[in-house]
C-alpha cells in the first residue's frame, strides 16, 4: 500500500490558519466549496469541487505536500505529490 512520505517532516503544532476563508476565491467573487488548510504554511484554499481549485493551485505554486480539510468535524489529510490520504 502506498504511503506518504512527507508526514514526518510536517511542523509541528500545525501552522494557525492565515484567513478564515479562502482568499483567492474572496478576490475572485467566487463562493468556495469546502476549505482544505496547507499544513506547510498555513493557507486556507478551497477544494478541487470549486471553481478555483486554490488549494491544489497552491500546492502546484509552492509545492508544499499536505493539506487537511478545514471543515468542521473533519480530520482527514491528503498528500498532493504521492496521492494519498494520510
Amino acid at each position: 500500500m502506498k504511503q506518504c512520505t512527507h508526514a514526518d517532516a510536517l511542523p509541528h503544532p500545525e501552522p494557525v490558519p492565515l484567513s478564515e476563508t479562502c482568499p483567492e476565491c474572496l478576490a475572485e467573487g467566487m463562493d468556495p466549496v469546502q476549505l482544505r488548510l496547507c499544513l506547510s504554511c498555513g493557507h486556507v484554499g478551497c477544494c478541487d469541487s470549486s471553481p478555483g481549485r486554490h488549494a491544489a493551485e497552491h500546492h502546484k505554486q509552492s509545492g508544499h505536500p499536505v493539506m487537511r480539510t478545514h471543515e468542521p468535524g473533519e480530520t482527514w489529510r491528503w498528500c498532493f505529490v504521492d496521492h494519498v490520504l494520510v
